[in-house]
């Protein structure tokens, strides 16, 4: 998902670095007056889990990769803002020091993968709430479909941005099914991660998780991480069991 330098037209990546500016403005607008002090160390390790994954890259076509995003996870536990903002940095960080992306392509790989990735997959993740039932359990299950469609959704948009801007290396077509295929796959992966690591951070401390505010029942249960959304609906149907 990296775009490398010269991959795209400087026209195009103004564009996005346009786009990008304008939306991280946003983002950051007022934060350091909603956040609260328990979100900032979350935040942190939130970044540090998308800067991990991000790194384990393979080829896919015409120079550019594919990965693991982690917008939608960071969104679902700190906020979309925050969590687009995190995104950004490690592709900054990413960029500057590892090479991981092209300077010139920053824009457009934040506005693939932090807006895109992070915040439209956490639109997904709200449309999902507000047709599930008003419980953890829909959190979870919320977060997981919302980080399987997320990494096909940028790789939507980077072909968009490939047919407006692209070099020509490769046909539009081919860049499409290369991109839209390998993040299909790639989703499916991100969904049970994001899916796992929501379970147990709500199991944990549910009062951390952005995405599960106004829930119908936020209560402490012994499922964990490995035992994923099943254990939880487990351990919250015993619990109501025995009262």
């Amino acid at each position: 998902m990296h775009i490398p330098d010269g991959l795209i037209g400087p026209g195009t990546s103004f564009g996005a670095s346009a786009v990008a500016v304008g939306a991280l403005a946003w983002c950051v607008r007022d934060q350091h007056t909603s956040i609260d002090d328990r979100q900032v160390p979350l935040a942190g390790m939130a970044a540090a889990y998308i800067f991990a994954v991000q790194m384990l890259n393979f080829p896919v076509a015409s120079g550019t990769s594919g990965h693991l995003l982690g917008g939608v996870l960071a969104a679902v536990l700190v906020g979309p803002r925050l969590g687009a903002v995190c995104v950004s940095v490690v592709i900054v960080v990413q960029a500057m020091l590892f090479a991981d992306g092209g300077l010139s392509a920053l824009g457009l790989n934040i506005v693939n993968m932090a807006l895109v990735g992070a915040i439209g997959g956490y639109a997904i993740f709200v449309t999902l709430r507000r047709v599930l039932p008003r419980r953890p359990q829909s959190v979870v299950l919320a977060s997981g479909i919302a980080a399987a469609l997320a990494p096909p959704l940028a790789a939507l948009m980077f072909t968009l941005e490939y047919a407006l801007g692209g070099n020509e290396a490769a046909s539009v077509t081919t860049v499409a099914a290369s991109m839209v295929g390998a993040h299909v796959i790639i989703g499916i992966g991100e969904g049970v991660i994001t899916a796992l690591t929501v379970s147990a951070v709500i199991t944990a401390r549910p009062e951390l998780v952005w995405g599960a505010s106004n829930l119908d029942a936020l209560q402490h249960t012994p499922a964990g991480a490995a035992a994923g959304t099943a254990a939880s609906t487990a351990a919250s149907t015993a619990i109501d069991r025995m009262r």
